[in-house]
């Protein structure tokens, strides 16, 4: 969340990022009025009991002087409560803005403004018409659309055989891969508490678009964004522990509400889905450097793969509610002839660390300061499927298993009966 102390003394700065992100500025003042009506009630309060202190008797008090401040003491009660509602309302307030972009963030309305920084590897030529991953899928008999809407409904899918393996290969060759490069690896509970979802930023905003459990105060994780950072949730870290990295796989579950529509075919957008997550806690120095890097460590795994991808910077208007600052890694799908999200590695500063009271204890201050998180997908497990069999399909309908993953097939090469 943003410092309610900066919304209060440079509403003007905030105005500005609400407009490079294409908000009006509603919340920004709901959020100064009632936080004016606090700040003048609690001067009133506090007027109150000093007029009580100066009034109160040396003596034993007169019934008139009881009366008179029996009177103060009940308003003073009274405002007392309502300063308390007002304070809980500014900061449920707070917990709507989203975060400042980072100056070097582009200015945009929506995705056409988003600017392409780097473009790796290159395009396959085909001597036949690809075909897009789910009618591969299907022919190979590694993917069931059919039967994962009879277990459970549409934008499920049971992977079969070779499939179910490959599936597997693919995230035990990222955690293989991210571990040896000073990550260390976290399994993570799959439900989370509203604390949780709060401290990354998915609630209260995004409650539409997650699964809950109806009895219970618990979520079904969207990523392992929000458990992997909230293991830190209330914490304070020594300056000498940072940074801290981790890596972890687990299944991701979302409505996708709004997305109607938008790539209903294939395992590009599921309600289910397996993930690999790179999440790092950082001194507020280096954050900028470590976007840097863990943008590269994601890439990392389309460069091993040998699969041509880009990077982008997501401008103002594209930009997630959390993040100041995001590169997407886009993969290629010769199918349709376009770069798809495969990857989004942000930097939120602060933002997420004052919600969940994050902090490490500096050796300098010996005070307890917020750091700076940083996650980022590394990668999501089915589309770097999907990519492989589309950029890796045979014109006999057979697949050509990437060199990095054989030893985790059991050395075979082709996905396939041929």
């Amino acid at each position: 969340m943003l410092n309610p102390k900066l919304i209060r003394m440079n509403p003007e700065l905030v105005e500005e990022a609400l407009k490079k992100r294409n908000m009006g500025t509603e919340l920004l003042e709901e959020f100064l009025a009632v936080d004016r009506q606090w700040r003048d009630l609690d001067t009133i309060i506090a007027a109150k009991k000093f007029e009580r202190k100066q009034f109160s008797p040396k003596g034993k008090p007169s019934e008139e002087q009881l009366l008179i401040l029996k009177k103060l003491s009940d308003e003073i009660k009274e405002e007392e409560d309502l300063v308390k509602v007002l304070e809980q309302k500014v900061e449920s307030i707070a917990l709507l803005f989203p975060n400042i972009p980072d100056n070097s963030v582009p200015v945009g309305t929506d995705a056409a403004s988003n600017v392409v920084i780097k473009q790796w590897g290159e395009i396959r030529e085909f001597d036949f018409q690809p075909s897009p991953h789910d009618e591969l899928g299907q022919k190979l008999g590694i993917l069931d659309f059919e039967r994962g809407i009879k277990l459970a409904q549409s934008r499920f899918t049971v992977y079969l055989g070779d499939g179910a393996k490959l599936e597997r290969a693919l995230i035990n060759f990222m955690l293989d891969t991210h571990t040896a490069r000073s990550y260390k690896e976290v399994l993570p509970p799959f439900l989370v508490n509203s604390s949780s979802m709060q401290g990354t930023g998915q609630l209260p905003k995004f409650a539409d678009d997650l699964f809950r459990c109806k009895d219970d105060d618990l979520w079904l994780i969207p990523t392992a964004e929000v458990p992997v950072t909230n293991l830190h949730r209330d914490e304070i870290i020594p300056e000498e522990s940072l940074p801290l990295y981790y890596a972890a796989y687990t299944p991701c579950f979302r409505r996708e509400a709004g997305s109607y529509g938008r790539d209903t075919k294939g395992i590009i957008r599921q309600h289910q889905f397996n993930k690999v997550e790179l999440v790092k806690f950082v001194l507020p120095e280096n954050s900028s450097d470590e976007h840097e890097k863990l943008t590269s460590d994601a890439a990392l795994i389309l460069e091993l793969l040998g699969l041509p991808y880009r990077v982008i910077s997501l401008c103002t208007g594209d930009l997630g509610f959390s993040s100041a600052k995001t590169y997407d890694l886009e993969v290629w799908f010769p199918s349709q002839n376009i770069y798809k999200e495969i990857s989004s590695c942000s930097n939120f500063l602060d933002f997420q660390a004052r919600r969940a009271l994050i902090r490490y204890r500096s050796n300098k201050t010996e005070k307890a300061e917020l750091l700076h998180t940083l996650n980022g997908s590394g990668l999501a497990v089915g589309r770097t499927f999907a990519a492989i069999l589309e950029n890796y399909q045979q014109k006999d309908g057979t697949v050509i298993i990437p060199e990095v993953l054989r030893p985790y097939m059991g050395g075979k090469k082709l996905l396939g009966n041929i």
